[in-house]
């Protein structure tokens, strides 16, 4: 089943890079009573991901927190590692994005956004979306019809949905 408005999003555990190494992060301790920004990507490091995608969540961040974002926080099928690498690179944890690994896919094929493409490397990735989360409840959802396409899931195309 693929996530849609209105849906509760199932919790999910994450981890992300602490202090100390690897840590798991709750959904649910992220999501209780606050309004958030959940972005996927289909890879970090990969072009429109590194491009165009994370740098449009950095761009608006102050933009969706006076919109009342509690938090942003991206997604990804990749090690903590590489999120933590690639949040460095981009400017994401400077500008307070979270960036998650959802290494084994779990949340993303729970959500139905997962998908492959063998010829491009990408194996068990997450569709690029973009939604507004309220409570745990997904309010706003933009999914992109390709991978390679950051239009409707770009940080300026969900602004101006609020």
């Amino acid at each position: 089943m693929t996530i849609s408005v209105d849906d509760i999003l199932p919790d999910a555990s994450f981890t992300k890079f602490g202090e100390n190494g690897p840590e798991p992060v709750n959904l649910s301790s992220l999501s209780t009573g606050k309004k958030l920004v959940i972005f996927a990507v289909p890879g970090a490091y990969t072009p429109t991901c590194s491009s165009a995608h994370m740098p449009s969540f950095v761009r608006t961040v102050d933009d969706f927190r006076a919109k009342g974002i509690d938090d942003i926080i991206c997604v990804s099928v990749n090690d903590p590692f590489v999120m933590h690498a690639w949040g460095k690179d981009t400017g994401a944890l400077d500008a307070g994005i979270h960036v998650l690994a959802d290494a084994e896919s779990k949340f993303t094929t729970a959500i139905g956004m997962d998908f492959s493409a063998p010829p491009a490397g990408l194996l068990a990735r997450s569709k690029r979306y973009a939604m507004v989360v309220e409570n745990g409840k997904v309010t706003t959802l933009q999914v992109e019809e390709s991978p390679g396409e950051c239009t409707i899931s770009a940080g300026e195309s969900l602004l101006e949905t609020l």
